[in-house]
């Protein structure tokens, strides 16, 4: 979805840009931190409008933007800004902030697109920022970004602030680096630990004498069961046969029994 930016947002863009985000993106982050707003047609065309007032007190030739530019070599901007103790700013300042601050105090309108401001200044200091005004034509702007309430210090405490700062992040990651590698190293261990846990009960398993499988004691129990139903039909045929000579003798001891009322033949 479209969105102007209502402020700086790094790595997205400045304040006024049209840009493209994620719907999640803009309902999660922008919104709620008043960053974005919808781009409606009607507010891009209000957009459109006062860029177009704006460009016309812009330089428009080669000698106004010589004379601007003496201007803005002359002058000097100053933020006052809430700062840590190693001068960390708690927030930035941005191409934004600056082109804002050249039209409050000087009246002129620079594009700020054109402040040569690679990252938003994060630190306290002294800061000579470039800005092209016209085709061929730059001015260096001084800045002081000051911590509130008091002054800059001189320069060579401003570096060892710097370099005190940077000795603290350099260790802050250092030690980051460290607790990862040994939560790293531990999980290591209890895995391996684990693994070795579950070879030794196999291991104990496969030397227990009663240990059988259970195919062959399938088997076993197959092979008996077949056994003793062949010796079940064995006993019943003999028994059969038996039952089966006595009628047979029973049949022959009638047939010789003679009738003594009989009449010979």
């Amino acid at each position: 979805m479209d969105v102007i930016l209502l402020k700086d947002v790094e790595k997205v863009g400045l304040r006024g840009d049209v840009v493209s985000v994620s719907r999640g993106y803009m309902r999660n982050y922008l919104g709620p931190r008043r960053l974005a707003e919808e781009a409606t047609p009607s507010r891009v065309a209000e957009l459109e409008k006062r860029d177009a007032q704006r460009a016309r007190h812009e330089a428009q030739s080669f000698e106004d933007a010589q004379k601007i530019a003496d201007q803005l070599g002359k002058a000097e901007l100053r933020f006052d800004v809430n700062a840590g103790p190693q001068g960390t700013l708690f927030g930035s300042v941005t191409a934004t902030d600056l082109a804002d601050e050249i039209w409050e105090k000087l009246k002129i309108r620079v594009d700020r697109r054109k402040i040569d401001l690679h990252d938003p200044i994060k630190r306290i200091g002294r800061y000579s920022v470039p800005v092209e005004i016209f085709t061929d034509v730059t001015a260096e702007v001084r800045t002081l970004v000051v911590p509130e309430g008091g002054e800059l210090p001189p320069e060579e405490e401003l570096e060892a602030l710097e370099a005190a700062a940077k000795a603290a992040e350099e260790a802050e990651a250092e030690a980051a680096a460290e607790h990862q590698a040994a939560v790293e190293a531990e999980v290591e261990q209890f895995v391996a630990e684990e693994e070795a846990a579950e070879v030794e009960e196999e291991a104990a398993e496969a030397e227990e004498p009663g240990a059988e499988e259970p195919g062959a004691e399938e088997s076993g129990t197959e092979e008996s069961g077949t056994e003793e139903s062949g010796a079940e039909e064995s006993g019943a045929e003999e028994a059969g046969a038996e039952e089966a000579e006595q009628e047979a003798v029973g049949a022959e001891t009638e047939e010789q029994v003679v009738d003594p009322d009989a009449e010979p033949s």
